[in-house]
C-alpha cells in the first residue's frame, strides 16, 4: 500500500505543474519553461537519487549492484530522453487542440499504453481489477476533458493528437523501462538518478535557444524551483520508488490522479468552475484510482517479466 500511496503522492505533484505555470511571470514560454524545468529538476533528481543509492547500498544485507553494461546504461538514458521529449510532445499537444484535449489525450493513452507494453515484454495480460480500474479512470478523464471544453467548436489538429499521443507513449517507456531494471536487480533510485542526470544533460543542450529573462524575477524563480525540485526531483524519487512495488501498467494508471489534482486546484486556487459533466468526470476518475489502490493491496509478481527465447 505504501508503492500506491508513493506514486498518487507523485501525480499530485505532477498535477500542480499547470497551476504553477498559470501564477508564474509574464514572458514565458512552454518550451523555456520545460528546458528550465528539466535542467533543474534533472540535476536535483540526479543528486538526491544517487544520494539515496549510495546509503541504500551500505544497509546491512543489501543486494550488491548489478554490472554497469551497455544495456542498463541505456535504458537509463532512454528513460532521460523520454522525459526530456515528454515536454515538448505535451506542450504541442495542448498548443493544437487545447489543454483540456491535449492533457485528456496525453494522460489518458499513458496507462493504456503502458499495458499494452507491458504486455508486449512480458507476454501476460494485464489484471481484470487493472483493466476495469482504468477503463474507469480512462472515462472520468474523458468526462473531465469533454466537460472542459464543451465550447470549444474547433475539430482536433492531426499534429496535435500525435504530439499527445507521442507524450502518453514517452511516460509508457519510462514506466516499462525502469521496470526492467528494477526487475534486473538496480535499485530504485539508481534507476532515477540516471534518468534525472540524462535528462539534464539532454535539455542543457536548449539553454541557448531560449529567453530565460522571466527567471530573474522572485516569482519566476520560485516557479522554476519547484517545478523543478517538487515536480520534477521529488516526485519521480516516489513514483520509481513506488515502481518498485507495483507493475508499469498499475503505476501509470495511479498517475492519472495527476488531472484529478489539477482539476482541483483549478477550482480551488485559480478559480475555474468545471461543468456538470467535467464534475463527473471527477468522481468517476476518482472512483477508478480507488478501485486500483484497493486491487493493488496484493503484492507483485515477482517475476513480472519472461523469460525470452
Amino acid at each position: 500500500m505504501l508503492h500506491v500511496l508513493a506514486v498518487l503522492a507523485a501525480a499530485v505533484l505532477f498535477g500542480t505543474t499547470g497551476t504553477s505555470q498559470a501564477l508564474g511571470p509574464e514572458g514565458t514560454t512552454p518550451l523555456s519553461i520545460g528546458v528550465m524545468r528539466m535542467v533543474i529538476g534533472g540535476t536535483g533528481l540526479a543528486l538526491i537519487a544517487f544520494a539515496l543509492a549510495a546509503r541504500h547500498a551500505k544497509r546491512p544485507g543489501a543486494a550488491p549492484r548489478p554490472s554497469l553494461g551497455v544495456r542498463p546504461v541505456a535504458l537509463m538514458t532512454l528513460t532521460g530522453l523520454c522525459l526530456a521529449v515528454y515536454q515538448p510532445l505535451f506542450f504541442l499537444g495542448t498548443e493544437r487542440n487545447g489543454v483540456a484535449v491535449g492533457t485528456v489525450v496525453a494522460l489518458g493513452s499513458a496507462p493504456i499504453l503502458a499495458g499494452l507494453l507491458e504486455w508486449a515484454i512480458t507476454r501476460r495480460m494485464p489484471t481484470p481489477t487493472w483493466m476495469a480500474a482504468t477503463a474507469l479512470a480512462t472515462l472520468g478523464v474523458v468526462l473531465l476533458g469533454a466537460g472542459g471544453s464543451a465550447g470549444d467548436t474547433g475539430g482536433t489538429d492531426p499534429i496535435g493528437l500525435l504530439g499527445s499521443v507521442g507524450a502518453g507513449a514517452t511516460f509508457a517507456i519510462i514506466a516499462n523501462a525502469q521496470r526492467r531494471l528494477l526487475d534486473e536487480g538496480w535499485d530504485p533510485f539508481t534507476v532515477v538518478g540516471g534518468m534525472g542526470a540524462s535528462s539534464a544533460a539532454i535539455a542543457a543542450v536548449g539553454l541557448p535557444f531560449v529567453d530565460l529573462a522571466w527567471l530573474g524575477t522572485t516569482s519566476g524563480l520560485a516557479m522554476a524551483l519547484w517545478l523543478g525540485i517538487a515536480t520534477i526531483s521529488i516526485a519521480y524519487v516516489l513514483f520509481t520508488w513506488g515502481l518498485s512495488g507495483l507493475t508499469a501498467a498499475t503505476a501509470a494508471t495511479l498517475t492519472l490522479g495527476e488531472p484529478l489534482t489539477a482539476s482541483v486546484l483549478g477550482i480551488v486556487v485559480l478559480g475555474e468552475r468545471l461543468s456538470t459533466l467535467a464534475l463527473v468526470g471527477l468522481v468517476v476518475l476518482a472512483a477508478g484510482l480507488a478501485l486500483l489502490a484497493w486491487g493493488s493491496r496484493a503484492p507483485r509478481d515477482p517475476v513480472p517479466f519472461a523469460v525470452e527465447g
